[in-house]
């Protein structure tokens, strides 16, 4: 069987000494974490490592020796380093020795048992150790091999190994204790003042943001909430439904517990970094607002454009009540309806202009809401749109509301002329006898909805594409809403700038590769793809969307039932 040595690429340099790793007896490997120089004593090696077990819960124990050659003057020192096998009993004993005037480096193993050294089927691979402790190795996407799913765990446990050994990379050369190592920290302990004023400032924000929200949670939980028309209009407002997702997200950031694994930790981060960016946009957007005046242009075009709206609404009703495109409709009933929208309309311009007085003020004070984050500011736009648009909304559900009153009325007196009925109480067809009453009045109320379809159904087709005109506009700022949300941001910028923090695997690369000397590979880390990156790490969203496929929603339309772009959790669907 092969043997398998994993060898830091910072010991390279490391002066002579042993070996101190953990030794993988399934995988026939030996992962090397650092090297103890010389001098030392063999009781205190064995006492700090025992220590180290207890902490890391990895066993951790002297694998062999480590010859420097270039930096030794004493040829003796091999035969000494051997003889460390007899004090730290490992089996097998490794021995590795970069040679003086070579490249190429010497690795043996040492059988205690047949006390030969056996130079053959040996791969060193080296690696970054830095990179592997920091790194997190995600699961493949593809596991349907049993082979890819076994070279999975086994990279793994390397990593593990690794990873969970922090407490030994603490120990540097500048110590005063009695053990000198040489790791990938061994030249001090990385540390930045900012991030440790950021850490013990922390503490303090974190008590005090978690008091605010407390605060906040029992506003929100307040009796008065739950009664109509506030828990109405809280259910409805895309704004208040964003505010409370949000506030979801404070409350897990400011939360005094601990992330149980990387997959919280790196959740936690992801929604840190989207509130912060969130807030800055929103910041921007604030100023943009405020200067030169913006508000007051936008409130000065606010009303003209509502005027110009209801002026085309209202030439669309004078078009349906004549001929529309040369089609013959029932006068009568067409004229009614015609009224009854115009009347809406003109209902609807009165409001407007009675409120135009106050639309500049409202607008100051919702342009300070945007300091809260883009998304809240997407969310108050879209209900601006749903509040203007509100007489649309009316249109629509009335003829939406006449047309599905026609069809369900049609459908049923054409049962009535088969002689069949809908059973209410077990859902299906049955069959039932008429008298010629039952039909002479069927027939009259068939043939009265049959010709007035043609009128109900030419408002019901007008209403409903302008009805989902703004479905759209809404759909697409919710959208954008919901990517803002959703977007694992922190996991991105991870990825751009340190790509092998995100590692979905390895490649090894041939060094040397010689007769008699054992093989040499590199190993690197293989960084998770940007759209492994998003799908793994988005972040859920308030908004579910339906699973109405376009068929669904084709016979939803030509029912003349109201359909919705989205809809929220825990709420029903008319």
């Amino acid at each position: 069987m092969v043997l398998k040595v994993f060898f830091p690429t910072c010991c390279s340099s490391a002066e002579s000494g042993i070996l101190i790793g953990r030794w993988i007896s399934e995988q026939n490997s030996a992962v090397i974490l650092a090297v103890v120089h010389f001098p030392f004593i063999p009781g205190q090696v064995k006492q700090y490592l025992s220590q180290v077990q207890q902490v890391t819960k990895i066993k951790v124990s002297v694998l062999g020796s480590w010859s420097n050659s270039q930096q030794e003057k004493e040829e003796s020192l091999s035969k000494f380093l051997e003889d460390l096998g007899t004090i730290f009993a490992h089996e097998p004993w490794i021995q590795i020795s970069k040679e003086r005037d070579s490249k190429f480096w010497s690795c043996s193993t040492l059988q205690k048992e047949s006390n030969n050294s056996k130079e053959e089927e040996i791969i060193l691979v080296y690696y970054d150790q830095r990179k592997v402790m920091l790194s997190q190795l995600h699961p493949p996407m593809d596991t349907t091999t049993e082979r890819k799913a076994d070279d999975a765990s086994k990279l793994a446990t390397v990593f593990d190994t690794v990873a969970n050994s922090k407490i030994l990379f603490m120990t540097d050369r500048y110590d005063d204790g009695p053990i000198k190592l040489t790791h990938w920290q061994s030249d001090g302990v990385e540390a930045s003042i900012i991030v440790e004023l950021l850490k013990q400032a922390s503490v303090p924000a974190c008590l005090l943001l978690t008091f605010l929200l407390s605060l906040i949670s029992v506003v929100c939980k307040n009796r008065m909430l739950k009664y109509w028309p506030l828990s109405f209009l809280w259910s409805k407002l895309s704004t208040c439904e964003q505010l409370g997702h949000r506030l979801q997200h404070l409350q897990i950031i400011s939360s005094s517990k601990k992330a149980q694994n990387q997959t919280q930790l790196m959740r936690k981060a992801n929604i840190f970094v989207s509130l912060l960016i969130d807030v800055a946009l929103g910041i921007l957007l604030m100023s943009w607002l405020y200067r030169k005046n913006r508000i007051g242009h936008l409130a000065d075009t606010l009303i003209p454009v509502a005027d110009r709206v209801a002026k085309e609404l209202q030439d669309l009703l004078q078009w349906l009540m004549g001929a529309p495109a040369g089609l013959k409709m029932n006068r009568a009933l067409d004229q009614v309806l015609g009224r009854f929208f115009l009347y809406h309309i003109h209902l609807w311009i009165s409001y407007i202009h009675l409120m135009s007085p106050f639309i500049e003020m409202i607008l100051w004070y919702v342009g300070l809401s945007t300091c809260l984050g883009l998304t809240v500011a997407l969310c108050i736009l879209s209900d601006i749109i749903a509040l203007l648009t509100f007489h649309i909304y009316c249109f629509y559900v009335y003829g939406a509301r006449l047309y599905c009153l026609k069809v369900y009325g049609l459908s049923s007196l054409w049962r009535l002329f088969r002689g069949k009925k809908w059973n209410v109480l077990r859902q299906r067809v049955d069959s039932c006898s008429y008298d010629l009453d039952q039909l002479f009045i069927g027939t009259l109320l068939f043939t009265i909805l049959l010709f007035l379809l043609p009128t109900t159904a030419l408002y019901y087709l007008v209403f409903t594409l302008l009805r989902l005109l703004v479905v759209v506009v809404q759909g697409l700022i919710h959208l954008l809403v919901d990517l803002i949300d959703s977007l694992p941001l922190y996991s991105i910028i991870l990825r751009l700038c340190r790509s092998y923090r995100l590692a979905a695997g390895v490649k090894f690369r041939v060094l040397e590769q010689m007769h008699g000397k054992p093989l040499r590979l590199l190993m690197q880390i293989n960084p998770l793809s940007y759209g492994s990156v998003v799908q793994m790490y988005s972040l859920p969203t308030y908004s579910c969307y339906p699973k109405d496929s376009w068929t669904s929603l084709c016979k939803k339309l030509f029912l003349g039932e109201l359909i919705y772009p989205w809809k929220h959790k825990g709420e029903k669907q008319d």
